[in-house]
C-alpha cells in the first residue's frame, strides 16, 4: 500500500491524498486434467505409430501377400461402420457444447440455458453423449461381425503375419474405443450424479472428447492404409 505526501487544503485543514493498493494479478493456468489427457494422447500417439509401422514394413516386405489379402476385406461395409464412428465424433462435440452451457440434459422447447441458447432439439450433454455412445457401440459390434466374415472366409489371426497385423491394429483400436464408452457411462453417470452441474462436470465431459475425437482420427488413418493402401 503506498501513501501520498500529505497537504493543506483551502480551508486550512491538512488533508492526505486517498491510498490504494495494486489490483491483485489472476493468473490462468491451464486445467491438469486436460494437459494430463493430451499428454498421455502423446503416448497413444507413439503406440499406435508403431501398429502402422507393422502395416508398411508388412507392404514393403510381403508385397504378394498384402495383394492377396487385401481382397478379402470389404471396402463398402468398413467404409459405412467409418461414416458412424465419424457421426459419432459430431454427436460427442454437440454434447461439449452443451456440457460448455452447463446444460446436462434436454431443455423443453421454447426455453433456452443460462447462456441464453438452445441447441439442436434442446438436447442436453447427456442426450446427446448417449447417442454417442449408441454409435461407437454401432461401430465395435460392426468391426466383431467383420471379424466373423474373415475368418469364415479362411482368414484367422494365426493365418500369415498380414491376419495377425490386421487383427491386432483393428483389435487394439477397438479396445480405445470400448475404453470410450465406458468414459462416456462415467460421464453421463456423474451429470445424475450431482445435484448441480458445473465447472468440473465440463470439463470431464471436454476431456473424454479429447479422447473420442483421437480414436476417430487414428481409426480414420487405419481405414485408409488398410483398407485403401494396395
Amino acid at each position: 500500500m503506498r501513501e501520498s505526501p500529505r497537504g493543506i487544503g483551502h480551508n486550512g485543514l491538512v488533508t492526505t491524498s486517498a491510498t490504494y493498493a495494486p489490483a491483485a494479478r489472476t493468473i490462468k493456468r491451464p486445467n491438469p486434467v486436460a494437459v494430463g489427457t493430451i499428454v498421455w494422447l502423446g503416448s497413444e500417439v507413439m503406440f499406435f505409430a508403431g501398429l502402422f509401422a507393422i502395416y508398411f514394413t508388412l507392404r514393403s516386405t510381403s508385397p504378394e501377400l498384402w495383394a492377396d489379402r487385401t481382397e478379402l476385406l470389404n471396402v463398402v461395409y468398413a467404409f459405412v461402420n467409418t461414416v458412424i464412428l465419424v457421426a459419432s465424433s459430431f454427436t460427442c462435440q454437440m454434447g461439449v457444447f452443451a456440457a460448455e452451457d452447463l446444460q446436462p440434459y434436454r431443455i423443453d422447447k421454447g426455453k433456452v440455458n443460462a447462456f441464453g441458447r438452445r441447441r439442436l432439439f434442446g438436447w442436453g450433454m447427456v442426450e446427446w453423449f448417449w447417442l454417442t455412445f449408441i454409435l461407437g457401440a454401432i461401430f465395435v459390434s460392426g468391426q466383431v461381425w467383420e471379424y466373423a466374415q474373415l475368418v469364415a472366409e479362411g482368414l484367422p489371426i494365426t493365418a500369415d503375419s498380414y491376419a495377425s497385423a490386421f487383427y491386432i491394429t483393428t483389435g487394439f483400436h477397438a479396445l480405445h474405443v470400448t475404453g470410450g464408452l465406458i468414459a462416456f457411462v462415467l460421464v453421463i453417470g456423474r451429470a445424475y450424479a450431482v445435484k448441480n452441474f458445473g465447472h468440473k462436470e465440463a470439463t470431464s465431459s471436454i476431456v473424454v472428447s479429447y479422447y473420442w475425437h483421437f480414436v476417430d482420427v487414428v481409426w480414420v488413418a487405419l481405414f485408409a492404409v488398410i483398407y485403401f493402401l494396395k
